[in-house]
């Protein structure tokens, strides 16, 4: 593997993993699987990063190693596994709300187990980001179950929310600017998942001109705005790297299309080619496209997987890098959602 490129990623699938893993352990941040799989029990050195969103329309389940060059040393700080080499930082953390309960809240009310575990979540991410030296936050995944369901009178993706902002606001992180790209799934189950990437280097935050930007969403979508930026364009040593976030059928802060995913496909296309534009007018190497992105794809619904994987190939191209997971959305009313990311060279095995 060469040794020029500070970050890639690998789809490894998973009934090829256990031989070839050896040939890439050494330079493997992290494994991340979307399966219940044993495909990567032989790979002890990296953080292992288990997510409960089930792969649809591929014949081969795989995992995606993210890799990176260089000496690569190996760590845990209060729950949060880590691995990281002289130019980023590749960290993981899971909690199980059960080992949480109802508790006070400083404004009043009550502090949902959700609440309390995502704040502690995020408090101990900064706690490590701030004792290793890498102060920027470039890419940050959270994954839990029932997204969309009410409990202690609160829709659960607003308590998540919640306990983000409080943790950004708590360790003296921008709520407005300077945030890091992000998406928030619903899980079949399971655990909070939270992984990230973190550099040296501020990254340069990208918002959409067709969007409201997530931080300055009205009162009506929860009592705390989300805390991410549509995307971020940052540097690993040389190499240039856009993070698109979570993307979806919302112009301006509202769901578009409602029942209809090919029309929210379309949607989520337009709003990933206006936020490429931004990022194009920041970068200073390219004008990114469409063609170029890696892209991962979560759907609500199983059968909505033809329909929307004929529309990117007709959208971007019938050699299209993506993926497909099942997954809720943050919105009731949104059937798809779409990350995507530019920069980082992907290898397919």
């Amino acid at each position: 593997m060469s040794q020029s490129i500070p970050l890639s990623l690998i789809h490894l699938p998973c009934s090829s993993s256990d031989p070839l893993l050896p040939e890439y352990s050494e330079q493997t941040l992290a494994c991340v699987t979307f399966i219940q799989s044993d495909c990567i029990a032989a790979e002890p050195t990296s953080t292992v990063v288990q997510v409960n969103t089930p792969m649809i329309g591929v014949n081969d389940q795989h995992v995606e190693l993210w890799s990176a060059g260089g000496a690569l040393s190996a760590g845990e700080l209060n729950g949060v596994k880590y691995r990281f080499n002289h130019e980023l930082l590749f960290g993981s953390i899971i909690l199980s709300e059960s080992a949480f309960t109802e508790a006070p809240a400083e404004n009043g009310g009550e502090a949902t187990p959700l609440q309390r575990a995502t704040k502690l979540a995020f408090t101990s991410i900064f706690g490590l980001l701030e004792a290793l030296d890498y102060p920027h936050l470039l890419r940050i995944w959270n994954y839990f179950p029932a997204i969309n369901s009410e409990s202690y009178e609160l829709e659960r993706y607003r308590q998540f929310n919640i306990g983000r902002q409080q943790a950004f606001s708590a360790c003296g992180r921008s709520l407005t600017k300077d945030i890091p790209a992000a998406c928030a799934l619903g899980t079949m189950g399971g655990e909070l998942v939270i992984y990230f990437i973190a550099v040296h280097e501020k990254p340069i935050a990208i918002e959409n001109p067709r969007q409201v930007s997530a931080y300055h969403y009205p009162p009506e979508y929860g009592p705390s705005e989300p805390t991410f930026s549509r995307a971020t364009l940052g540097f690993i040593g040389e190499q240039e790297v856009l993070f698109i976030s979570g993307t979806a059928s919302i112009v301006g802060h509202k769901s578009i299309h409602i029942g209809d995913v090919v029309a929210q496909t379309k949607e989520t296309l337009l709003n990933i080619e206006a936020v490429i534009k931004e990022a194009s007018q920041h970068s200073s190497r390219q004008s990114y496209t469409l063609e170029e992105l890696v892209y991962k794809v979560y759907l609500r619904r199983q059968d909505d997987f033809k329909a929307v994987h004929q529309l990117l190939v007709e959208k971007v191209g019938p050699t299209v890098q993506v993926s497909y997971l099942e997954a809720d959305i943050c919105r009731q009313d949104l059937l798809v959602e779409i990350e995507a990311v530019a920069g980082v060279p992907l290898k397919s095995l």
